[in-house]
């Protein structure tokens, strides 16, 4: 008769991950994709029929308008092309390999560690109850695509889909040709909304022109602002989720353990060949389970940014040590009469040095440490 599991301990099941991916969409879930794909539709017929194709009726506009029906055309192509890749591109799940592979510590063996940034509190590597794998860094399991995403951004259920490391180009790009396709609506078609306003014109149609002029305006505003702290978040090398964990942890954002100068970070969303970076091609490279390479600034994170991040942990330290020197009877009855100055603060305290005590356990150095391992942990959804 087998033993009974022990209290507290995880056993993984033989069940499969669920996983929405791939899966028959739900009538619901689609309700989204069929909003944004009606706005694109209703905005592309207003601008050409009550836009354009006046404009080239008359001769004075009719260079003007031959431009215009390039640029829009060709701006809308590239953002129907990038929003179908970010519905139809999976955005990559943990490999069934034995490397990720969960086993129990009473149970099984445990796989070969790889090189990861980002471990539990206690220093194990972080796993997934659900898969029953461990998780790379910056993975996360989604609880919407019951899966879990390699470099994973959000769940986006305007694409029916999650941004993750294999499609997070194809997403950026659609919010880039999104915010110059709403631009180049609203300021071009100022001129025929005013004209429909100045002259007689049928009220359907001038309805129409106020309707989509306002509707670009909106959206126009929305997705600029959007696209916005996608940029930000591209130069910082966050995420959208690692960009919570900062904000909930009162972390400051200048620096990211995954930070490869603004270069670098540009590279590691858009692709390697600058020349392709605004066209849906040439996604990055890398496998999306690691992302320590010769270019990464991660040679001396432990040693010198922790210690900069827990400044004002080391500076509370200093004080307290201070205080309680003063307080401290053999102190003051140490450093009375013989002419000799009080007792210097131990030279780790002093100078943020290294301490004979860095184990994490006694000293303030090893506080340092183990403060500066927690702020490059993220809380994952299942860790």
């Amino acid at each position: 008769m087998p033993a009974p599991p022990q209290q507290g301990t995880y056993q993984p099941t033989n069940t499969p991950p669920r996983s929405d991916l791939g899966r028959k969409p739900q009538f619901a879930k689609l309700l989204p994709v069929a909003f944004v794909v009606a706005n694109i539709l209703g905005l592309y017929i207003i601008y050409t029929f009550l836009h354009l194709v006046p404009c080239l009726r008359n001769p004075e506009a009719k260079g003007r308008a031959t431009t215009e029906i390039i640029v829009f055309n060709l701006a809308t192509f590239m953002l129907l092309v990038c929003y179908i890749m970010c519905i139809f591109v999976h955005p990559g799940t943990i490999p069934d390999d034995g490397r990720w592979a969960y086993a129990d510590k009473t149970t099984g063996t445990q796989p070969a560690t790889p090189s990861l940034q980002e471990t539990k509190r206690s220093g194990d590597r972080r796993h997934c109850k659900w898969c029953a794998k461990y998780k790379p860094d910056r993975c996360h399991h989604c609880r919407v695509c019951r899966t879990c995403i390699l470099r994973m951004d959000h769940h986006c259920p305007w694409i029916y889909n999650c941004v993750g490391f294999r499609n997070h180009k194809y997403f950026f790009l659609l919010l880039f040709y999104a915010t110059l396709d709403c631009h180049f609506i609203m300021w071009t078609m100022l001129a025929s909304v005013k004209e429909s306003i100045d002259y007689e014109t049928p009220f359907s149609e001038m309805f129409l022109l106020l309707f989509g002029e306002t509707l670009a305006a909106f959206l126009g505003l929305l997705v600029t602002v959007f696209f916005g702290f996608h940029i930000w978040l591209m130069l910082k090398a966050m995420t959208t989720i690692e960009f919570c964990e900062k904000s909930m942890k009162n972390a400051g954002f200048g620096t990211s353990v995954y930070d490869r100068g603004c270069y670098g970070n540009m590279c590691a969303v858009l692709g390697d060949n600058p020349l392709l970076w605004l066209l849906p091609l040439s996604p990055p490279s890398g496998d999306g389970l690691t992302f320590v390479d010769a270019t990464s600034p991660l040679r001396d994170i432990e040693a010198g940014r922790g210690i900069a991040r827990s400044g004002g942990r080391q500076r509370e330290v200093v004080h307290v040590a201070r205080r309680k020197r003063r307080k401290s009877p053999n102190a003051s009855a140490g450093s009375a009469g013989t002419g000799s100055a009080p007792s210097p603060l131990p030279s780790n305290v002093a100078s943020g040095g290294e301490s004979a005590d860095s184990d994490g356990k006694d000293g303030p150095q090893g506080i340092f440490n183990t403060a500066s391992r927690w702020s490059h942990t993220p809380h994952g959804s299942c860790a």
